[in-house]
């Protein structure tokens, strides 16, 4: 088996893999579900290597990604629901019916203004289409919420839950309030933990980021990116531990508990200074206090 530029290597490669006795044991345990968070992430890193103009990376991502739509359809596949070139196909009709302007046996070109007009009617027509399909036992309830997108990540979904039930006064009108059902959510979580219930434990803690979410939109923060920030603050004072360690001479693993969360704390005090511009400057000077 060769590297190759053609699509259909990449399909014989996944279909190796799956191939029971001699494919590989980790992909053939793999399913729809548990591969789903997998492709989320994926693309997620797509994203990220937008984010930092790294073209190589990009370029590794997306095939990252690619693996993950070839991994869905190999298993699909399976189950003799459809193949990868059902999806191509799929994809390639609804780009073709979403741009008559470019694709149809007409003349004439509509206006930019029009283009996402025709767009958003055709998508309606298509999901008519979708729903005209499904057999009446599957006609989902038409709800207020049912216009919220189901793919979006879930920190971001929560919001958007949130703000459509507010349309209709379903809301709390001060953050004090939502703060009150955040205390609520945790002293649930406290009784779980009592209780050694794992899936309830689970459950409490979606309760508690989903009160977190509503937090966020009453005082105007987007959760997504807050929590990206959060993120990114907790690597640079991690990073500031394992640098003032390096610099004693001490490495992660034997350091105790104690020193860390004071170096953590210090790594706090410098970021609040004024010249925290310079802390990569003074790492090999920190001490612990």
């Amino acid at each position: 088996m060769t590297p190759s530029r053609d699509i259909s290597r990449l399909l014989e490669i996944m279909a190796a893999l799956r191939t029971p006795v001699t494919g590989c044991p980790w992909d053939l345990e793999q399913n729809f579900a548990t591969i789903a968070p997998y492709t989320v992430e994926e693309a997620y890193e797509v994203v990220d290597a937008i984010a930092r103009d790294d073209f190589d990376d990009l370029r590794d991502e997306l095939g990252d990604l690619l693996l993950q739509v070839v991994y869905h359809a190999q298993m699909a596949e399976e189950r003799n629901a459809f193949a990868f070139g059902d999806v191509v196909e799929a994809i390639t009709r609804k780009m073709i019916r979403r741009h008559p302007h470019v694709f149809a046996d007409r003349d004439g070109n509509i206006e930019p203004a029009g283009v996402k007009s025709a767009w958003e009617r055709i998508k309606a027509e298509e999901k008519a289409e979708r729903a005209a399909r499904r057999s009446p036992q599957a006609v989902e309830h038409k709800s207020l919420l049912s216009s919220v997108k189901a793919g979006q990540p879930a920190l971001t979904r929560a919001m958007e839950l949130q703000r459509k039930a507010s349309t209709v006064g379903f809301d709390w009108n001060d953050p004090r309030a939502v703060l009150h059902k955040i205390r609520e959510e945790a002293d649930e979580i406290e009784a779980a933990l009592d209780r050694g219930d794992a899936e309830e434990l689970a459950a409490e803690t979606g309760d508690l980021l989903f009160a977190l979410v509503n937090l966020a939109r009453h005082v105007g923060a987007d959760p997504e990116a807050a929590l990206r920030g959060t993120n990114a603050k907790f690597e640079r004072r991690f990073g500031y531990i394992e640098r003032a360690l390096e610099a004693k001479g001490r490495s992660l693993e034997n350091a105790t508990l104690a020193e860390m969360d004071a170096l953590w704390n210090e790594a706090k005090a410098v970021e609040r200074s004024s010249d925290y511009n310079n802390v990569p400057l003074r790492m090999s000077a920190a001490t612990p206090k």
